[in-house]
């Protein structure tokens, strides 16, 4: 008898396991200053907290989300375990994730830009992750846990519910989704990313948010910026090479001077 997991079981511990090991690529990467939007040195100067506390607050969040994972699975009474049920289509899968990447989108924009203009929530949840001026990889899940809990596990709850996926296509798109958010936190401009071929919303366009000047912009997270173009809190930059080496991403019409 073969020994076998869930894809309930798969969809809640593979996304862990691939934010660890993504942003292991990333941390070994970012030896490369050339290709750095931040100097090493800023990322260990400028930022408001330490490495072993991200890493704990992150190692938090990701227990909440793989008990509320399980818990929706048993919930939706569907573990993915069932043979008789057949394998959707490409289509119906694309339609799926695309759904789904559309509600976790607006789902995270209007949270998230509520924590930014609701003062209260600001500083007493939000602001830690903003502790973070210079970002980088296995900081990107790196918050208080209620906005943890609110923003990304409900979130992400959401998009499963409402796409209608099963555990075990919600495996690739949880691991897509992490990726996806692990290389916008990077803090690296690497040549042939196709996350910045494809994606407008990617690791130059999520630093400007995390720029004093770029605050009450760029809320979008992680796919598109539909969001912040329809309700104008898009923020146009342009990315420039800087003498010592390395990227910077230069907001235009004069947003920095504001």
């Amino acid at each position: 008898m073969g020994f076998e997991i869930s894809d309930d079981l798969l969809g809640t511990f593979v996304p862990i396991l691939v934010y660890w090991l993504y942003s292991g690529i990333y941390v070994f990467l970012g030896c490369f200053e050339n290709y750095r939007l931040h100097s090493k040195k800023d990322e260990d100067e400028k930022n408001l907290v330490s490495k072993a506390t991200v890493v704990k607050g992150v190692l938090l969040q990701q227990t909440i989300q793989a008990i509320v994972a399980i818990i929706l699975f048993k919930v939706t009474g569907n573990d993915g375990s069932d043979a008789t049920v057949p394998p959707s289509s490409l289509i119906a899968l694309a339609r799926q994730f695309i759904t789904a990447m559309l509600v976790l989108d607006t789902w995270q924009y209007f949270m998230h830009r509520y924590m930014h203009h609701n003062k209260f929530l600001y500083k007493h949840i939000h602001s830690l992750h903003h502790r973070l001026v210079v970002p980088y990889s296995f900081g990107a899940l790196y918050n208080h846990p209620i906005e943890g809990l609110l923003l990304d596990t409900v979130g992400g709850a959401l998009s499963f519910l409402l796409s209608g996926m099963s555990p075990r296509a919600s495996i690739f798109f949880f691991s897509f989704a992490t990726i996806k958010t692990v290389d916008d936190h990077c803090g690296l401009w690497l040549p042939g990313n196709l996350f910045h071929v494809f994606f407008k919303n990617n690791t130059a366009y999520h630093d400007v948010h995390h720029q004093l000047y770029g605050s009450k912009y760029n809320f979008s997270q992680p796919f598109f910026v539909m969001w912040d173009r329809i309700l104008g809190t898009y923020m146009p930059y342009t990315l420039e090479r800087k003498a010592g080496g390395g990227f910077e991403a230069q907001p235009t019409n004069g947003y920095k001077e504001d």
